[in-house]
């Protein structure tokens, strides 16, 4: 959880995404995000977290839709959705933050 802390601390947006390699949803999610990385460059970070290998935190965060997206922003979570997003949505989201 310390490394988390480390992710989430920082003065650019980190739009981190929760997925399962299992779930259909978080596999179309995967070029979406692509594009959103590729679209933001530096300004933002873009962290995909598999829920299977990090429980601990996908509880703690209460993860329980997938995919789930978060912004964190200074270490202070700046908007939360779950379910399939677009790029363009995506992108408008995070450059609220950066």
């Amino acid at each position: 959880m310390s490394k988390f802390g480390e992710l989430i601390e920082t003065r650019v947006p980190v739009l981190l995404d929760f997925y399962a390699e299992w779930d259909e949803a978080c596999e179309g999610m995967h070029p979406v995000l692509r594009d959103v990385a590729a679209a933001l460059g530096d300004k933002a970070r873009v962290i995909k977290i598999d829920v299977e290998k990090n429980k601990e935190l996908a509880e703690a965060l209460r993860v329980k839709g997938l995919p789930t997206l978060m912004i964190y922003k200074n270490g202070e979570m700046k908007w939360r959705q779950s379910g399939e997003q677009d790029a363009n949505t995506l992108i408008g989201l995070v450059k609220e933050f950066v």
